[in-house]
């Protein structure tokens, strides 16, 4: 297990940058987040609003995308050490999906707080 800890920071970065790649090309919903992502920022960079509203709209952008990729790291993982169907890896599986759903809905929340802040100024 040792032999795994304590890698260079471009040894950590290429694990890291490997992650996404993985992501980017496996999980469509990833691909689906990254999409709104990169409108959203062009909506901000058109409304030009507050500079608050760009650091959370980035902030739980930045955290579905973080879910999205622990959800695929632990559907890989359940799926490795339990490839049969299990109730309980269902659960397990499901309850990872559910955080990501958890901040998409949080993301939306934000993006209307957002509109109708704007609508008010």
């Amino acid at each position: 297990m040792a032999a795994h800890k304590n890698h260079s920071l471009v040894a950590r970065l290429r694990f890291a940058i490997a992650g996404l790649r993985h992501g980017w090309r496996t999980e469509k919903s990833l691909r689906t987040h990254a999409l709104a992502v990169v409108l959203l920022l062009s909506v901000l960079a058109v409304l030009r609003p507050a500079v608050v509203w760009w650091a959370l709209t980035i902030l739980v952008s930045a955290a579905v995308i973080a879910a999205e990729l622990f959800n695929t790291a632990l559907e890989h993982l359940a799926d490795h050490l339990h490839p049969d169907q299990h109730p309980q890896i269902r659960i397990v599986k499901d309850s990872a999906a559910a955080a990501v759903l958890v901040l998409a809905v949080a993301a939306l929340a934000i993006a209307v707080a957002l509109l109708i802040s704007l609508e008010r100024s």
